[in-house]
């Protein structure tokens, strides 16, 4: 049977300190709000720049490669068929992830943007669950994410959004909208909560700007606090 209770996985990948990052603040509200209504047994932390996920090692590609040539295998049926020590190693790591990824009805991601795109802690997460078959649903064939909800925490140094002029330098919010949606995430159940112009009470020449700084920060607070608060939608599908 079902554990029928919500499951919420929560990943930070800011590589500074929380009382000094934007993101790691805005998710220890959305994850408070969420433990305070439902309870801490569904609730996991994995925080990605203290507890950093190794990068993929040869073995990796190699036991993938061949599981492809094999066609889908159910992640529970993956530890069978490795062949190598290291293979068994690369899988080791990779398992645990997986299944807290495909348990998880809400995923809580904090998302600073480094470079224009996501932290290389986040990425290294991103690459180990991209595991062919990971996400396969045996009951449907369908993908395993189907229903599940994605938070995505944005802080931005600058301003990024629709109509600034550095709109087309964003490729955290099309990067991670296309890895879950083709991993089987509904474009409805993505959800994207920017704070923009994170540095304007650090950097003197961005100063001007921190009323709108402290607005959008405003905004991604309200916004975090009702995605936390509304009721879960009810739980059918079998967690793996």
């Amino acid at each position: 049977m079902a554990d029928p209770r919500p499951r919420l996985l929560h990943l930070d990948s800011s590589a500074g300190p929380a009382a000094e990052s934007v993101t790691r603040r805005l998710t220890r509200l959305f994850a408070d709000i969420w433990c305070h209504r439902h309870g801490i047994g569904g609730y996991r932390h994995r925080d990605l720049a203290a507890d950093p996920v190794p990068p993929l090692g040869p073995a990796y590609v190699v036991l993938g490669r061949r599981l492809e040539r094999c066609g889908v295998v159910p992640p529970e049926e993956v530890g069978a068929l490795t062949g190598t020590p290291d293979e068994r190693r690369e899988w080791a790591l990779t398992l645990p992830l997986i299944r807290e990824l495909r348990a998880a009805d809400t995923v809580l991601l904090g998302v600073p943007m480094y470079n224009f795109s996501v932290p290389a802690a986040l990425k290294a997460w991103i690459d180990r669950v991209t595991f062919p078959g990971a996400f396969l649903d045996p009951g449907t064939g369908g993908s395993a994410l189907q229903d599940t909800r994605v938070v995505v925490v944005m802080a931005r140094g600058g301003a990024y959004g629709p109509g600034t002029p550095r709109e087309a330098f964003d490729f955290q919010r099309p990067y991670l909208r296309a890895w879950f949606t083709d991993h089987g995430v509904a474009a409805e159940n993505l959800h994207f909560v920017p704070a923009e112009m994170a540095l304007a009470s650090l950097v003197p020449h961005l100063a001007r700007f921190r009323d709108l700084a402290d607005a959008s920060l405003a905004e991604a607070r309200k916004e975090l606090t009702e995605l936390a608060t509304r009721p879960p939608a009810v739980i059918t599908r079998v967690r793996a």
